[in-house]
């Protein structure tokens, strides 16, 4: 499932999440899911018709990531594996950053995040015309929606709806190793 909010030149997606990474990090063994977050520039695309033609709109580079994940072997509700990357490098997420608070209480977290739209892009190293003159006003007043909807979507995959590992690996891009037959890698969900 996959959550959009578009302002002027920025959006917010949120999307269920079930991830297996390749080369872990220690500790960071095993299946994790929950809900991405990412804050991203928005492209409008030119119209491929007439004036009442549908809007062509992408999701261009990624500002800002947060991570809602738990492990699927721990306890429901640990926010264990939930972190954020305060920077990409181009497409590329920098290291996951572990914050006591942000795993003490991840939703409050979140909101005081999305309130501070200025400093979410100075601090990923952004210049500060690439939000439009309302974004940050409009990003606040939206904040409890997109807290909501995330809230929503953490609930989804505790409940086993969302979350869950594919059903065809092949389509979620799962990656093997050579000459092993379970896949070392899988990313299932939007973001």
């Amino acid at each position: 499932m996959l959550y959009a909010f578009g302002f002027d030149r920025v959006g917010v997606l949120v999307g269920d999440l079930y991830f297996v990474d390749p080369a872990p990090g220690k500790g960071q063994e095993g299946a994790e899911r929950g809900a991405r977050l990412e804050l991203r520039v928005l492209d409008r695309g030119e119209l491929k018709g007439s004036i009442y033609s549908a809007q062509p709109i992408a999701a261009g580079q990624p500002i800002w990531r947060a991570d809602f994940l738990e492990s699927v072997a721990g306890r429901p509700g640990s926010f264990d594996r939930t972190h954020h990357h305060p920077m990409f490098n181009g497409w590329e997420p920098t290291s996951r950053v572990f914050l006591r608070e942000l795993s003490a209480d991840p939703l409050g977290w979140l909101g005081g995040k999305l309130a501070d739209l200025d400093a979410l892009v100075a601090s990923a190293g952004f210049p500060a015309d690439v939000i439009g003159p309302d974004d940050a006003q409009s990003l606040r007043r939206v904040a409890p929606e997109i807290v909501d909807a995330t809230r929503r979507l953490l609930e989804k995959v505790r409940s086993g709806e969302l979350g869950t590992p594919p059903r065809d690996a092949a389509l979620a891009g799962a990656s093997r190793a050579p000459g092993v037959g379970a896949p070392v890698g899988i990313r299932a969900g939007w973001l």
